[in-house]
């Protein structure tokens, strides 16, 4: 079963400030909702890149890393739940673990 992503709409409000992370988050959204992540090593046998965090968390890079898209995941009902998306600079002042 894929996974449902919620919500997209924070992907479009950030792609609307950045014109240039639109095609990416777009390609990532479609193929997040493809997948079936029952586990974290799922993610990270497709995302190299991705790092897996405490609480559910996992950070994706985006734009060749100009970007960081952070998702909590309930694996058992197949929900991934945007949390943050933003440059590192608004990274590096967030808690990945706990927003």
């Amino acid at each position: 079963m894929p996974v449902r992503v919620i919500s997209i709409k924070k992907l479009k409000d950030f792609w609307q400030k950045h014109k240039e992370a639109e095609q990416p988050l777009k390609a990532w959204y479609a193929e997040a909702k493809k997948s079936a992540w029952l586990k974290p090593a799922d993610i990270s046998r497709h995302y190299r890149s991705a790092s897996i965090i405490k609480n559910n968390r996992v950070a994706f890079n985006i734009k060749g890393n100009s970007y960081r898209l952070i998702v909590a995941i309930n694996y058992d009902h197949q929900i991934v739940y945007i949390r943050f998306i933003g440059t590192h600079k608004e990274y590096n002042k967030i808690i990945a673990e706990e927003i």
